[in-house]
């Protein structure tokens, strides 16, 4: 094996780049862009490696995703894992063919044995696949929903868990002292997988409990979740599904939305477009590589698109409806992040059954249930409109999964004469009226988060909107939610507020999550009137904060 070195120099990375235009690109950056680009190198956030098409190693390039499979190589071996199956594959963004073939090929010449997907699939198929196959490993090429000039590197380790410490940091070790990327090793791959997306089409399709038919409308802003969704709804009965069709081949450009976010403004516009004029009774939309699923409704006033925090009460409700009461109840999880709604957790309660808090993303989410014995997870979801539905097939969140089972739940409702809209006022009658909002604010790097968070810290808020608050510093924390985060909350017996903030795991945003809560239900609409008004009075008083 090539001895490895330190971190390569400038001079050295663009001497040794294996893609000619990375190296030109490099040569002519000015000695200050070329300061930038070498000062931080890309790490593990929340969900993997992400960042700008770019040469140099804090950007996504040929040389950083050989370096990074090297490096997964290393860590895999190091455990005692080498020689085994990984299964590669990559969505349809910019540059994800060749770094998916080219981290195929590096693991291959490792010694490991790749299954490398044919095509570009949804993310959730390689963490089915991972697990089902099963392999030690999987990497998956995306970046998600992030904007068009982004790419990432996604690592499953067995099981199909997405990587959490210390796997991160050995691996980005490794990087730091990879070999020059030009002499990293290459064996062709030949693709394969095609059984394997057909046996994950079919779970998801398994995870419908109910019968009779619902109209759908659907989007996959340009990713490759629309030919596999179809497919999952059509074998689970769902044959009336209207696409938005300039939406529905994979396109990296994006062409018809600002950012391929179904959680930016304007970005369902054209699906609840289509939703009216094909009398649809469910909407949703899926991000580019089909982990995230948004769900649109039709009430009195037009369409409107559920917030992630609804749509997880929903499905939590629903799943549970399913358990029997008693013990196997008592011995089912689910499971919520730091930042989304304390509603599913009363819930999970009203049916006898387990809550676990975690911290903010799915890697940490999929293992709700590890350390409890006996116990078994059935649903997970954050408010980022995410969703582990079916977690003993895919411990990630999985938006053609959740869309199967959106529609179900819808189809079951409607056999009752009821609605979506129904069923949240039901929830709140149960468990009081919450509301939920976010705000981001952009950075300009991690610098500038640590300062603001660092400010947020020194000088917290003692009262929002007219309530005492408190806050939690969960930096200081000893025990699983110890995160860069800072948690305010407060309030009385008929109205609490909570406030979450902390730097994103994967953009240069810092985020705010806002609930507010009121006890009193007797009537709905005034309750929700009065909670909206506590929650813009607390966006408003955020902003001198800098948020």
């Amino acid at each position: 094996m090539t001895e490895t070195r330190t971190a390569p120099t400038a001079q050295e990375w663009i001497a040794h780049d294996p893609d000619p235009a990375s190296a030109a690109e490099l040569a002519a950056c000015s000695p200050e862009e070329l300061e930038e680009r070498f000062a931080r190198p890309l790490t593990f956030g929340t969900a993997g490696l992400r960042g700008p098409l770019r040469a140099g190693p804090n950007g996504m390039n040929l040389a950083v995703v050989m370096r990074a499979t090297w490096a997964v190589a290393k860590v895999l071996k190091d455990r005692g894992l080498g020689g085994h199956e990984v299964v590669v594959g990559r969505d349809a963004r910019h540059g994800s063919d060749e770094f998916a073939l080219a981290t195929a090929e590096v693991l291959a010449a490792q010694g490991f044995t790749v299954r490398l997907m044919f095509a570009a699939v949804p993310t959730p198929v390689v963490a089915f696949t991972v697990r089902h196959a099963p392999a030690v490993a999987g990497i998956q090429i995306t970046a998600s929903h992030n904007p068009p000039s982004d790419n990432g590197f996604k690592v499953y380790w067995q099981d199909g868990f997405p990587i959490v410490p210390p796997i991160d940091r050995e691996i980005e070790a490794a990087m730091a002292a990879a070999p020059y990327a030009d002499e990293i090793p290459r064996k062709p791959v030949v693709p394969t997988g095609v059984d394997d997306v057909q046996r994950y089409v079919e779970r998801a399709a398994q995870v419908r409990r109910s019968h009779g038919s619902v109209r759908i409308a659907l989007t996959p802003l340009h990713g490759v979740g629309g030919e596999f969704a179809l497919d999952a709804l059509a074998r689970a009965g769902f044959g009336d599904v209207h696409v938005v069709e300039e939406q529905f081949a994979p396109d990296p450009d994006f062409p018809t939305v600002t950012f391929p976010n179904p959680e930016e403004p304007g970005a369902t516009d054209a699906l609840l477009r289509l939703a009216a004029e094909a009398i649809a009774e469910v909407a949703i939309a899926l991000d580019p590589d089909a982990d995230r699923c948004a769900v649109g409704v039709p009430t009195p006033d037009g369409w409107r698109m559920l917030t992630g925090d609804e749509t997880g009460w929903l499905l939590g409700d629903y799943l549970l409806t399913q358990i029997d009461p008693g013990p196997v109840a008592a011995a089912t999880v689910v499971a919520s992040s730091v930042v989304s709604s304390r509603m599913l957790a009363a819930i999970a309660a009203d049916h006898g059954a387990r809550h676990v808090e975690t911290l903010t993303g799915f890697k940490w989410l999929a293992r709700a249930d590890q350390g409890l014995p006996g116990h078994t997870l059935v649903y997970a979801y954050e408010e980022a409109i995410g969703h582990c539905v079916d977690p003993s097939a895919v411990r990630d969140k999985d938006g053609i999964s959740a869309a199967v089972l959106v529609c179900d739940l819808v189809a079951a409702l409607k056999l009752r004469g009821r609605t979506v809209l129904d069923a949240l006022d039901e929830l709140a009658r149960r468990h009081g009226v919450h509301t939920t909002t976010a705000r981001s604010r952009r950075v300009a790097d991690l610098d500038e988060a640590a300062a603001l968070m660092a400010r947020l810290r020194a000088a917290p808020p003692d009262r929002l909107a007219g309530h005492a608050v408190t806050m939690t510093d969960l930096s200081a924390e000893t025990g699983p939610l110890r995160t860069d985060a800072v948690i305010l909350a407060g309030g009385d017996g008929e109205t609490s507020v909570r406030v979450a903030v902390r730097p994103s795991g994967t953009e240069p945003k810092v985020k705010c999550y806002i609930e507010v809560r009121c006890a009193d239900v007797s009537d709905l609409a005034a309750a929700r009137a009065r909670a909206r008004r506590v929650q813009d009075t607390v966006l408003d008083s955020l902003q001198q904060y800098g948020l």
